[in-house]
């Protein structure tokens, strides 16, 4: 009976062939129809088991993709199952696996088209990376792996300019890398995968702002040139993708060197699309880009002459249906405005607006990315024309096309911050009532552009990249401020700071009330949490195919992680889950006690003064600016350096002439709004909340130095008057007071490293008798680890922060302010980083006394992020940290420390507890103690920060 199925199997597969050849060749539907028919018949002839039913299955879903998928997405996704019933039966090894791979492929690459959703595109890349991989370089086979690759590259690509979706991006760079390592040099279609790889990673730092991108874009243009020499039919394309990528680096670097190479290379494009070529007018409208940016920079009027008029030409070479011909109208705009600027010709810029109007009316897409480009030439022409003829009704129509671009969705973040941030610049010099909706947009998309990022590293190198960034929390809730909206400006001052810490910290963030009301909710969250917190800690690869793998996974797990946030604010009571807090939730940061907000801006240098209940109050500093402050901070560091090198009893004349100045100043009118406005109780606890240059100037220590009125005695210096503590957000006051709700047995355990390992620094002879001190009189009251010499490595140290509640460490200290998150503490083998600290999540941990150099001090570029050894102590679970403002001379920290341990315990012996929240008093008690053996810049050296 075998014999007989297969025999009217073959007699159905044959009538089958023969009939879709006629359809083929005539494209008679009833042919098709016949082809179709006699197919089905074979497959139902054919049962699962048998050899030939991964045949009869391909031909069947052949014969519909060549007709009936063009009707209707039922069609296909017929046809494709099909084609993927065919593939499961032909597994690796199978002779005709490439055929199944490479139709299947041509199926799903249809299905996209029609509907272009992500997990078609993603299984098409797979699938095409497979098939790369059967197919040999001079075999037949070649052919059909190189045709839907290509296909699939074009169609991601398309589908990326048209929506700018990432996530196309990436499958692009990925299929690209496949295919380059499947093309050795020599292949003669790798020009052509360079080529395209180049493009996808260019596209990606636009999109992205990770110059890794760009520089191996650069690397993969260079190649593909290389390997189209004089004479290369598509030599003109590489030298014109070269320039375009040496232009996005001079953008960013600002390489004369860069700019020149770029004008050179599409100069020689051009050259080879003489007049009468179809590409002509795409090779003028790049070299016209290449000399409008080299006149940005040397500002030669010829580049810019010569700018426009290659624009010029290349619009009237380019049909009105062209699918680019917007781009040439914005751009030849763009060349006009920046004559406008300087000729100040009416002419220019009236044509300026009209040409820019005209490329948003032929894209009738409002989600268009190249609407963005259109938007931000279209603010640029209206604001240059009101610088210069100060019409009114040209500021609002700029203002509203700043909106429209730094808002446009499909453009990256990298471009819109700069479009935002320009807008609140704008606002600002112009003094428009938008200033305070740009700021809050520029912190929007901040902290959205930092959620991308993969790595604590990387998003620090991303809060570097834009200029004017650094100083946006402080520049925002000064306009607040000028705005009298105070509660505003807590909030913008709070949003802004600190993002590294509050970023890491969501994923930390404890789900107890969570799970009362949803624990499925709960456990959901928490699981996405700890994947992507260890996502976070993979993505470091040298390998920079590995590197995007593990990106585009944290970015799934990031998605994944915000749409069970979205999930758990439709619980009711849950509506404000991890959304920036307001005022009145970041008044629990006062709750024992006010927080003095230091605000240090461009525009304005004031305080704020968060109340334990009520409204904020304003502290102005008529006489202070932001320069006052720089200066300050430069001559506090001078001072300090040059104390270090007097006896202990010389005078510090010039450093208490800078305490007096900070006491008159800043302290002396906030110490007047705490006494007679708040009524604040002597010896009551305050905490100060620096930002920008105030976060370097030893505000605690600020004293007039004066006799009082009555000749009595010496007027009293702020921590004369108050408990002064610091902390580098509010939100950071309140997530460690949270965590003091569940408390573990104390222990502690005391750290000494005298003699650390080669290049970590000089020995410290003082150490091992401080923690002697520190032993003395803390052992008998709690169970006590003393760590030191040989046993005093980086990972007994960090096991030891891990597992105990009190820590108290003597050490060499470094702060790198090249990268702060490796700023260190000298072990003997190896140091103990600032990034090994984050990960060490420490719940239990209560205090740590860090008698070490530069604990507490941020580095330059990013002073409102607090990134130090101290504040990432805190972030690990420390609930109250004593650190360090510069260098610590452990000759002299032992008395500090002595004193110090003396009043912490001094009521254990009546029966009292370990609390840590006594730790500001006791510093507070121990460098009054001290006046005699330790001169002043040690005294007010330490620093507590915490509870």
């Amino acid at each position: 009976m075998d014999y007989i199925v297969d025999y009217e199997i073959a007699r159905n597969t044959d009538a089958g062939h023969a009939r879709l050849a006629e359809y083929m060749s005539s494209k008679t539907v009833s042919h098709l129809n016949d082809a179709v028919q006699h197919f089905q018949l074979a497959l139902g002839q054919c049962p699962v088991g048998h050899p030939d039913h991964a045949a009869v299955l391909t031909n069947l879903a052949y014969a519909r993709l060549e007709g009936y998928i063009k009707k209707d997405l039922q069609d296909i996704d017929t046809t494709t199952s099909l084609f993927r019933d065919a593939l499961a039966l032909r597994l690796q090894g199978h002779p005709d696996r490439a055929l199944s791979l490479y139709l299947l492929i041509r199926a799903l690459i249809w299905r996209f088209s029609e509907e272009p959703t992500a997990v078609y595109i993603h299984e098409s890349a797979l699938l095409c990376c497979e098939l790369l991989s059967l197919c040999p370089e001079g075999t037949y086979l070649r052919n059909i792996g190189v045709d839907p690759t290509n296909k699939l590259l074009q169609s991601l690509w398309t589908h990326f300019q048209q929506w700018g979706s990432i996530d196309h991006l990436d499958e692009c760079i990925q299929l690209g890398r496949v295919a380059i390592s499947l093309c050795p040099e020599g292949h003669s279609g790798r020009d052509d995968y360079l080529n395209n790889l180049a493009f996808s990673l260019q596209s990606r730092f636009d999109h992205q702002g990770q110059f890794h991108d760009l520089d191996k874009a650069i690397s993969l243009h260079e190649e593909a040139l290389h390997l189209r020499p004089v004479g290369h039919k598509f030599r003109d394309f590489s030298l014109g993708n070269l320039g375009g990528a040496l232009i996005a680096r001079f953008n960013y670097h600002g390489f004369v060197r860069d700019i020149n190479g770029a004008v050179n290379l599409r100069r020689e494009a051009l050259m080879l699309r003489p007049h009468g070529h179809p590409r002509r007018d795409t090779a003028l409208n790049n070299l016209a880009l290449a000399l409008k940016t080299r006149y940005e920079k040397s500002r030669v009027s010829e580049d810019l002459n010569e700018a426009i008029n290659l624009y010029r030409e290349s619009l009237r070479l380019k049909r009105h249906d062209h699918p680019n011909h917007h781009i040439s109208l914005y751009s030849l705009s763009s060349a006009l405005c920046a004559r406008f600027t300087h000729t100040q010709e009416n002419e220019d810029i009236e044509e300026a607006i009209r040409l820019c109007q005209e490329s948003l009316a032929i894209l009738p897409s409002l989600l268009h990315p190249d609407r963005y480009f259109s938007y931000m030439w279209l603010q640029e022409a209206y604001l240059s024309r009101y610088r210069v003829q100060h019409n009114p009704a040209d500021l609002p129509l700029a203002v509203e096309n700043f909106r429209l671009a730094s808002r446009h969705p499909t453009q990256g973040f990298p471009e819109r911050i700069k479009e935002a941030i320009d807008w609140a610049h704008q606002a600002e010099v112009y003094q428009h009532e938008s200033a305070l909706e740009a700021y809050q947009l520029c912190l929007e998309l901040f902290d959205n552009h930092m959620i991308t990022r993969s790595s604590i590293i990387s998003r620090r190198d991303a809060a570097t990249a834009f200029g004017g960034a650094q100083s946006l929390p402080v520049d925002a809730a000064s306009c607040a401020i000028r705005s009298h909206d105070l509660q505003r400006a807590v909030e913008l001052v709070e949003q802004g700071r600190g993002q590294q810490w509050s970023m890491s910290s969501r994923l930390r963030t404890p789900l107890d009330d969570i799970k009362s009301a949803s624990p499925p909710l709960a456990d959901k969250l928490s699981e996405l949490s700890m994947r992507l917190s260890s996502a976070q800690d993979s993505v470091g690869s040298v390998d920079r195919a590995a590197a995007d793998l593990a990106a585009t996974e944290y970015r799934t797990l990031t998605k994944q992680w915000e749409a069970a946030v979205d999930e758990i604010r439709q619980l009711q009571g849950f509506s404000r889950f991890l959304l920036p807090p307001s005022y009145k939730e970041f008044q629990e940061a006062a709750r024992h006690g006010p927080v003095i907000i230091l605000i240090a801006s461009q525009y304005s240098c004031s305080a704020i003064v968060v109340p334990m209940s009520g409204e904020p109050h304003h502290v102005r500093f008529p006489r202070i600016t932001l320069a006052h402050l720089e200066k300050l901070k430069h001559d506090f560091a001078t001072e300090i350096r040059r104390a270090a090198h007097m006896h202990p009893g010389d005078k510090r004349k010039k450093l208490k002439g800078l305490l007096r100045k900070v006491w008159d100043e800043v302290m002396l009118p906030i110490v007047n709004i705490l006494q007679h406005d708040l009524n604040l109780r002597c010896r009551s606890r305050i905490w100060l909340c620096p930002t920008a240059a105030f976060t370097s100037i030893p505000l605690h220590a600020a004293n007039p130095f004066r006799m009082n009125a009555e000749r009595t005695g010496k007027d009293p210096c702020l921590e004369d008057l108050y408990i002064c503590s610091y902390t580098p957000t509010l939100s950071a006051l309140i997530r460690a007071r949270q965590a003091m709700k569940t408390r573990a047995p104390p222990s502690f355990a005391a750290i000494g490293q005298s003699e650390p390992g080669a290049g970590q620094g000089d020995i410290l002879p003082f150490v091992d008798s401080e923690l002697e001190v520190v032993h003395n009189i803390v052992s008998s009251y709690v169970n006590f680890t003393h760590i030191s010499g040989d046993n005093a490595t980086q990972a007994s140290a960090l096991n030891a922060l891990r597992c105990n509640t009190w820590v108290h460490l003597a050490c060499h200290g470094k702060q790198d302010h090249e990268q702060p998150y490796n700023s260190r503490f000298a072990m003997r083998d190896k140091p103990l980083t600032l990034l090994d600290i984050m990960e060490n999540n420490s719940p239990q941990a209560e205090f740590t006394f860090l008698s070490v150099c530069h604990t507490a001090v941020g580095d330059e570029q990013t002073p409102d992020e607090a990134i130090h050894l101290a504040a990432g102590l805190q972030f690990a679970g420390f609930k109250s940290v004593i650190g360090t403002l510069w260098v610590v001379n452990d000759a002299l920290a032992k008395y500090v420390v002595e004193a110090f341990y003396q009043k912490m315990f001094e009521d254990l012996n009546d029966g009292g507890g370990m609390e840590c929240t006594k730790a500001a008093q006791a510093l507070n008690h121990a460098t009054n103690t001290v006046k005699e053996e330790v001169p002043l810049e040690q005294r007010m050296v330490f620093i507590y920060i915490g509870v």
